[in-house]
């Protein structure tokens, strides 16, 4: 599937339209369609127009780059200078960075066009983006549905056309899921490869950023412009030069399907979705292999005790004292902060603080986080082994597609449930990516995930083009803004 912002880029290139011209059509879409599906929860129009006139004066002065001129969305926990960033928290509200994420330095850079922030699940606490303060997106392919989480609101932005892409941070597939559940292609890259500065952090060591697109070129293209080192962040690592190739033999791989992704749990239409996926693969020449995660069993409770851990420690520094929201009344300090953190932080985030103690104290310690820990180092020694036999994993996405709004409570078993798919990956930090594999019933998108080993994102983005042209899904949406 050919991409969005190679076909903007050439227009702007032949004088065809005008960034101003591309970003008041947005903007007139965002105004028309957000009121409903709620996808922004802050628009940035003004600026949006200043940096669309620069970018066209790059692109007459033949100073363009791959994303000069396109207009964009930014997942609310990433930094911008200036602008409200509040991680959908009444505990950040009104919040506006003194500094920029590297990510959006990067972007910006290369002139590109910033439409507004888009929801999330409170401090990405979440899996359908209902933890927003202020309230839940709408799903674009059925208004009744989740976004999924926790960036929902950069999918069904991407999903409706509401931007050429966004931003969105993925710590156990909150970029993979949203895009399985609104139709697009959602990109984690390799643990490192993309610099954290900037992100609000939830859990460190697992938090990655990653692009939201229409199609796998697009995602490629966005990649290819915030990954690299940054001396700010000491996880990140450098890149390679050039850009990301999208072309692979396909005959030459061999592609898992590890049979603990299809178990109990998984719908059977998503199942069909996948099966059909496998044969494609394999109908190009590729050798499919049935592969054995045992430690996927436990995979979800190691992601929960780790990333609850880090997240009480990160969420320490809200306490109303520096920055953000802060409790009218109140006595001495202590009695500050313990109203402040009350008010500000909504059930689920307070959830998930208190698990984190809880594993984190003495006398829990070794039983929770050091053996969570422990089977971490498991999982991903269970990984380098699969991928000793083969080339790429293809699993569900999501084990289901959208769910009904307010169906299943962010407290329910069930709503955590919606993350087993994504969560060996980011555990072990492996680059992955959900692409439209078919349509299920109600018309509902069904995910695609593709996990390579470390550092061979190249591989999971011309695995997901390959698909992409030979299957052609197509999703019930109108995602084009006219021209």
């Amino acid at each position: 599937m050919s991409g969005k912002i190679a076909r903007f880029s050439a227009m702007l290139a032949r004088g065809e339209v005008t960034s101003r011209q591309l970003t008041e059509r947005y903007i007139a879409r965002i105004q028309k369609l957000n009121p409903v599906l709620n996808a922004y929860v802050c628009t940035t129009f003004e600026e949006a127009l200043i940096q669309a006139d620069y970018a066209d004066g790059l692109i007459k002065s033949g100073m363009a780059m791959p994303l000069t001129g396109i207009p964009m969305a930014l997942k609310d926990n990433i930094c911008t200078e200036g602008l409200p960033t509040t991680c959908c928290s009444k505990m950040l509200q009104g919040y506006r960075p003194c500094y920029s994420a590297t990510v959006w330095e990067r972007l910006k850079a290369q002139g590109a066009v910033l439409l507004g922030k888009t929801n999330m699940d409170e401090f990405a606490m979440g899996s359908a983006s209902e933890t927003s303060f202020f309230g839940a997106p709408k799903n674009p392919a059925d208004i009744s549905r989740v976004t999924g989480g926790s960036s929902g609101g950069s999918a069904a932005a991407v999903a409706a056309d509401l931007a050429v892409y966004a931003l969105g941070s993925d710590t156990g597939g909150s970029v993979r899921q949203p895009a399985s559940f609104c139709g697009v292609v959602g990109f984690k890259p390799t643990y490192g490869a993309v610099s954290r500065y900037g992100l609000i952090a939830y859990a460190s060591s697992l938090d990655q950023i990653g692009p939201l697109a229409s199609s796998a070129e697009d995602a490629a293209i966005v990649y290819d412009a915030i990954r690299g080192s940054d001396v700010r962040d000491q996880t990140s690592l450098p890149s390679a030069g050039g850009p990301t190739p999208l072309e692979c033999d396909i005959s030459s791989l061999t592609v898992g399907v590890p049979q603990e992704f299809l178990g109990e749990g998984v719908a059977e239409e998503v199942k069909q979705a996948i099966g059909a996926a496998v044969c494609a693969f394999e109908r190009a020449g590729a050798k499919v292999k049935k592969v054995t995660l045992p430690a996927f069993e436990v995979a979800l409770p190691v992601y929960y005790i780790i990333s609850c851990a880090e997240a009480s420690s990160n969420l320490g520094r809200y306490d109303g004292i520096r920055y953000g929201f802060r409790a009218e009344q109140f006595g001495d300090i202590r009695d500050m902060v313990i109203k402040t953190r009350s008010a500000g932080f909504g059930n689920e985030v307070k959830r998930r603080i208190m698990l984190g103690t809880y594993v984190l104290s003495s006398g829990y310690f070794d039983a929770y986080y050091k053996k969570a820990c422990l089977l971490r180092g498991r999982i991903r020694q269970e990984f380098a082994r699969v991928f000793g036999e083969c080339d790429i994993l293809l699993t569900p996405t999501s084990p289901t597609t959208a769910f009904r709004l307010g169906q299943k409570p962010a407290s329910s078993t069930a709503a955590y449930l919606a993350d087993i798919c994504t969560v060996p990956a980011s555990i072990a930090g492996l680059p992955a990516v959900s692409v439209p594999c078919g349509i299920g019933e109600g018309g509902l998108p069904i995910g695609l995930q593709m996990i390579a080993d470390r550092s061979r994102d190249d591989l999971v983005l011309a695995c997901a083009h390959f698909f992409e042209g030979v299957a052609e899904v197509k999703t019930p949406l109108c995602r084009e803004v006219q021209l």
